[in-house]
């Protein structure tokens, strides 16, 4: 949910002292959203995304765990299908997609998908497009390639190894 509209690299900076200190929801809903609004506050929107944390410690330690449930993540707020399937894959090992702005960029790019597409209509082509038991690896993989290789500006076209099949031109 802290990663929206900002660097996954932002959020683990802001983070690490925080997780550091409060490490379970019992220490961290001991938090007011003032506070951990100081916290993230170099990740931008720091006044919603402090709101949505503290209610989703609130709700997590009413619960006593993280479902494995992707319709309850997805009432949590601030999360969306994206921060849901993250969880579901890297908490849960559950077979998903996670389509955030490198897994959209490279898919276009690579030909799986067209510019006509949206990101529901992105990750239901990734899901045929690959095997189930490929989409966490794979998924991981496009992040990876579009953040460092494949990335908006200045991509790294000259050394890849995907350059006869992309669509960029």
């Amino acid at each position: 949910m802290l990663s929206a509209q900002t660097t996954d690299k932002g959020v683990n900076k802001v983070t690490k002292e925080l997780y550091e200190k409060y490490d379970s929801l019992e220490k961290l809903n001991t938090l007011s959203e003032e506070e951990i609004s100081q916290y993230i506050k170099p990740i931008g929107f720091h006044r919603v995304k402090s709101h949505n944390f503290k209610l989703i410690v609130s709700e997590l330690l009413k619960l006593g765990y993280v479902p494995n449930d992707r319709s309850y993540l997805e009432h949590l707020p601030g999360v969306g299908r994206k921060t849901a399937s993250v969880v579901l894959a890297h908490l849960f090992d559950e077979p998903s997609f996670a389509v955030d702005t490198h897994v959209f960029r490279v898919s276009k790019r690579l030909g799986i998908t067209t510019k006509k597409d949206d990101v529901l209509k992105t990750e239901k082509k990734l899901k045929k497009y690959f095997k189930e038991n490929e989409w966490n690896r794979v998924n991981s993989q496009l992040v990876l390639f579009g953040r460092y290789n494949c990335t908006s500006q200045n991509p790294k076209c000259d050394n890849c190894k995907l350059k006869n099949i992309c669509k960029r031109k």
